[in-house]
């Protein structure tokens, strides 16, 4: 069983281990805990044998306890737990498995067969979060790394192809944190820029439906469409696989996009591509502030305001820039138009 019970980005996240383990196992049967609402990404999985959803916002410790005697009655010969918080490894430590593996930050690491280092410092830039979790099962195989993936379905493509033919691209403009989302007016500047002739679909959650809306009446842009609650999540990631370019934020879009190979420009404001959390899609590209800000990163996650009121690490990103990707451009000519 893996455990990996935090975001949707997460999640995706996690999958690498998923492919890496039925690689070595091909025989055994995996199952996956994840929270309530993200149980969407593994429909249909080809090699998932059963995803166990924990609803955190109804009776959440009620439900976590009903799952733990569940997962006691498997008896599971492997838990990995990608998630560091005390909920999840409060179900490894008390999974009764024959092995169980986690991070080090998790309160209950104590009580695991092994638990590994998680370093998010920040100073180490190549090492990304899924070569974090990948760490977990190192001793079962080799170092190779295996990248994010999730199936969508022929039906889902087929959904996709009957709703948008010809070049589009798509903006996923909303993030849950405020200081992780690319500003209305900077969506606004960079779609009045969009070429001629290119559509462009908005993405996202039922809730971000009128952030999308307010985008596309503000800039006049008049071949958009605003899919935003519209698609599943595979859907989702249908559509993104086969536009000329994603543009998101630092949030569970970009994750989408690496995990179909899709082209992707993020959009890193407060946060830091250091972290290990970037795009990993073959045409990706980063787009950030250029000035140097003692503020940034502000933190992790991000903030729901600016500490500092301001907000410039955002303001400041260059929308000609980002305007350039779309065409597939390098990133060294990138960095020469700087």
């Amino acid at each position: 069983m893996i455990i990996q019970t935090a975001f949707l980005g997460d999640v995706i996240l996690a999958t690498p281990v998923m492919e890496k383990l039925h690689l070595v196992f091909p025989d055994a049967r995996i199952d996956f805990l994840l929270r309530k609402g993200n149980e969407g990404l593994f429909v249909d999985h080809p090699f998932l044998n059963k995803i166990i959803i924990w609803d955190r916002r109804n009776n959440k410790y009620q439900n976590l306890l009903k799952i733990l005697r569940m997962i006691r009655q498997n008896r599971y010969d492997l838990v990995i737990n990608l998630h560091r918080f005390g909920s999840s490894g409060f179900i490894t430590a008390f999974s009764k498995a024959a092995r169980t593996i986690g991070f080090n930050k998790n309160p209950f690491s104590f009580c695991f067969s092994k638990s590994v280092k998680h370093d998010i410092s920040g100073k180490n830039t190549q090492l990304h979060e899924i070569d974090r979790n990948l760490l977990l099962v190192s001793e079962y195989s080799d170092q190779n790394r295996i990248m994010p993936r999730l199936y969508p379905s022929e039906k889902d493509f087929i959904k996709i192809s009957n709703l948008i033919s010809g070049d589009y691209i798509c903006v996923a403009p909303a993030s849950v944190w405020f200081t992780k989302q690319f500003p209305k007016e900077k969506w606004i500047e960079f779609v009045r820029k969009v070429p001629a002739g290119i559509q462009i679909c908005f993405i996202g959650a039922a809730g971000d439906k009128e952030l999308c809306s307010e985008i596309i009446d503000e800039s006049h842009c008049r071949f958009s469409f605003n899919f935003a609650g519209e698609l599943s999540l595979l859907e989702t990631a249908a559509l993104m696989k086969n536009a000329k370019m994603n543009f998101v934020n630092d949030s569970a879009p970009m994750h989408i996009a690496s995990s179909m190979n899709a082209p992707v420009s993020a959009i890193f404001c407060s946060t830091i591509p250091a972290y290990g959390f970037g795009p990993l899609s073959d045409t990706s590209f980063i787009f950030e502030t250029e000035d140097v800000l003692d503020c940034r990163s502000c933190g992790l996650h991000g903030y729901m305001k600016c500490p500092e009121n301001h907000f410039h690490c955002a303001y400041s990103i260059d929308t000609d820039k980002m305007i350039k990707a779309i065409g597939h451009l390098s990133m060294v000519n990138i960095e020469e138009q700087k």
